[in-house]
């Protein structure tokens, strides 16, 4: 597990230290460097994959992460063209990387490395991690296979774009976590967990899958129904909405998560309604107590409210959960990002709330509660 992550002139960061927990919440205004925490560990895996973090230099784009050129990489008014990132893991073992910028070449070459062998056998650089990406794929008539990326490599894509395939292949698998289960009389398999987990969405969805294999490619159907005789024909994603495909691969890369997995997710609240957030913070929580790490970039005060309460109702250890919080602030004539990082107590408390905190709901309804002229 990444107990601390440093960020020497990464992008809006000239030194920054942020504390990882099993369940990191990232949050705060837009543009604030949020997003750049987790290129960050993006990048390191880009660049892993692709073989030159050992020996070449910063994988900058590629199906990961994508920043451009080199000067975009780096900070602004960085006082040396250097970019350094430095993870500190659960067993004390600390990994550094050091990347020389050349301006000439607008590269960034590999430096002065420190890093444990062992570091390379970590989650972040092997298949039991998932990184599901703010723009995923919306509802489609069928979606594409790929044998390298789920049956070797049991990954989702990004973009959700092989979660269908990822099911048609696993739903008979027994998720790893039975602590996740969503009651006791659902079956431990992954394609009946994640249809129970659904149902806190949508109720009583159940998923179809048909595979075309000759053509590569694997379809979705949905009916509805609480139960078998008021049971729906099967409609076709694109006629169903964009909240259960939007959310379908963030549940299945829940509930197929192995403990000591790692697992980056953006917005996971999109096109979900406030009881779906809240329960989405709720399984997070879950699945953080049961030993996976959770990175989660949100807006959302109902996945942090879902959060809020696994913690107060004893699911989950306050000590477990970081906090951070990106805002703007200026400094000799300059505007930089600054992280503010509250901490929760055992009853789900948090100890500070600066302003653009999930405070908008008070904000407006203070402004409600303002006298009107008649």
């Amino acid at each position: 597990m990444i107990h601390q992550l440093r960020l020497q002139n990464f992008k809006r960061f000239e030194d920054q230290s942020l504390e990882f927990g099993a369940l990191t919440l990232l949050s705060g205004l837009n543009g604030m460097g949020k997003s750049s925490v987790l290129q960050s560990l993006l990048l390191l895996r880009q660049s892993y994959q692709q073989g030159l973090l050992e020996s070449t230099g910063l994988a900058l784009n590629g199906e990961l992460a994508h920043i451009g050129t080199a000067r975009d990489a780096l900070f602004e008014d960085a006082k040396e063209d250097k970019i350094g990132f430095i993870l500190t893991f659960e067993n004390s073992n600390e990994a550094i990387w050091q990347f020389g910028y050349d301006p000439e070449a607008d590269i960034l070459g590999l430096a002065s490395p420190a890093v444990p062998p062992e570091t390379y056998q970590t989650s972040l650089f092997g298949d039991d991690f998932q990184y599901l990406q703010a723009e995923r794929l919306g509802p489609r008539t069928s979606s594409e296979m790929s044998d390298f990326q789920v049956r070797q490599h049991r990954q989702l894509g990004t973009k959700g774009e092989y979660t269908a395939h990822f099911l048609s292949i696993f739903q008979d698998s027994k998720i790893p976590n039975s602590a996740l289960s969503h009651s006791k009389e659902t079956p431990l398999k992954l394609l009946f967990q994640v249809e129970a987990w659904l149902s806190e969405i949508s109720p009583g969805t159940r998923i179809h899958i048909t595979a075309s294999t000759h053509m590569d490619l694997v379809s979705l159907q949905y009916s509805l129904g609480l139960s078998k005789v008021s049971r729906s024909k099967e409609y076709r994603a694109t006629n169903v909405g964009f909240g259960i495909t939007y959310t379908l691969p963030v549940i299945t890369a829940i509930l197929s998560a192995k403990p000591g997995a790692l697992i980056l997710i953006e917005n996971p609240e999109a096109h979900l309604h406030p009881k779906g957030q809240a329960r989405m913070g709720n399984l997070l929580a879950q699945a953080a107590a049961e030993g996976v790490q959770i990175i989660l970039e949100t807006h959302s005060d109902h996945v942090l409210n879902g959060i809020r309460l696994a913690v107060h109702g004893g699911n989950l250890d306050s000590d477990a959960v970081r906090l951070h919080f990106f805002q703007r602030r200026e400094s000799q004539g300059q505007i930089i990002s600054e992280v503010i990082s509250p901490r929760m107590n055992r009853r789900g408390r948090i100890d500070q709330w600066p302003d653009g905190f999930f405070d908008e709901w008070d904000n407006s309804l203070a402004a409600l509660l303002q006298p009107v002229e008649e």
